[in-house]
């Protein structure tokens, strides 16, 4: 059987002001009439129903999720007592589907991409299912062909093709390459043979739970008592007092850097990581000038531009050039779009200096 695990739990500064610590980025509605959440969920509807999906996030984040994906029961809103990154994560999910499905299927998420059109991310899950039922011991990773030297994402190096189904390419996986320099990345894309990083898995729970034991062992075996604990009074108990004293790594360098059983699947479908204001223009009708508007906005003489307001009162901008401008929940961000790299880090400051009320 096919379980959906979501991962939901990023806290999405990089949207600040409109996301914030209570409403995070995949709780946000970007684009459409659905949040980036809603959307993950709509997505794998084809393909496990919502029984089977898993949503794994902060203690916090439950009742607003919740809230917002009210089909999803609620022992499957899996809370972490603190933020552990991809691999802890990614163990816990496993362990919660081999206790119910020995056998089960994982399709690993995150909650907050934009993938089009759905029906091509579905043939691309499908052709992967078709990898695991002939090497059960694969773990399936999905790499979209690139576009443009980007630095913002880690790259996929394929090496010779192993299979194909139907449209969709299987290779093997070369290496795993960390966020390059704008050089590096000319170069990447110049051999044909390096694919963007999305962070979409696929495999059975045993298997990522063995390569887990094989490649981290130490991370294994400490998570072995919440293992245990699964299905007992003590879970809820054992949970908080050991998750947060995991490790906390990425399950690229815990295990997918290191398995010879890694497949790549270069996939059908256009795919956005949503990384920050900046992707609304690729989401986004803009108008010819390649300008953003949403809300009470009137703009002229304007060019490249993203402009949001969410707070009713209107915003007239004339003569901007490459600028983002969003009014939310009673805070002002005025960037300029090359900059917005360093807003992680201008929010970060706001806790520091007085204004953790905006968070």
């Amino acid at each position: 059987m096919l379980h959906a695990i979501i991962m939901a739990g990023g806290s999405g500064t990089r949207f600040w002001p409109k996301s914030r610590r209570h409403r995070p980025k995949q709780l946000l509605t970007l684009t459409g009439e659905r949040s980036l959440i809603q959307q993950t969920f709509d997505r794998i509807g084809p393909l496990a129903s919502a029984d089977c999906v898993r949503i794994v996030t902060g203690a916090d984040q439950v009742a607003a999720i919740a809230a917002q994906l009210p089909e999803i029961p609620s022992g499957n809103l899996i809370a972490e007592p603190a933020p552990r990154d991809t691999a802890a994560c990614v163990a816990l999910a496993a362990m919660c589907v081999a206790h119910d499905d020995p056998e089960g299927v994982m399709v690993v998420m995150p909650a907050d991409h934009v993938i089009r059109p759905e029906s091509a991310f579905v043939r691309t899950i499908e052709a992967a299912l078709k990898v695991i039922d002939k090497e059960p011991e694969a773990l399936v990773t999905f790499g979209i062909r690139p576009t443009r030297p980007e630095t913002g994402y880690g790259y996929i190096e394929h090496a010779e093709e192993l299979d194909r189904h139907g449209e969709v390419p299987v290779y093997r996986v070369a290496q795993f390459r960390e966020k390059p320099n704008r050089e590096t990345a000319e170069q990447f894309l110049a051999t044909g043979r390096f694919s963007w990083n999305s962070g979409i898995f696929v495999w059975k729970a045993s298997t990522i739970l063995a390569e887990l034991a094989r490649h981290r062992p130490s991370l294994f075996e400490a998570m072995q008592p919440i293992r245990d604990a699964l299905g007992t009074p003590r879970y809820d108990e054992v949970l908080k007092a050991v998750f947060p004293t995991l490790e906390k790594v990425p399950i690229d360098k815990a295990v997918m850097e290191r398995s010879a059983h890694v497949r790549m699947l270069e996939v059908l479908f256009d795919w956005n990581d949503v990384g920050d204001w900046r992707a609304l223009a690729d989401l986004e009708p803009g108008e010819e000038k390649g300008n953003v508007v949403q809300g009470a906005v009137k703009i002229a003489d304007c060019a490249d531009s993203i402009i949001v307001n969410e707070d009713g009162k209107l915003i007239a901008a004339l003569g901007l050039e490459g600028v983002v401008v969003v009014v939310s929940g009673g805070v002002t961000l005025v960037a300029k779009k090359d900059k917005l790299d360093s807003l992680k880090a201008l929010v970060e400051s706001l806790g520091t200096s007085g204004h953790g009320d905006v968070l």
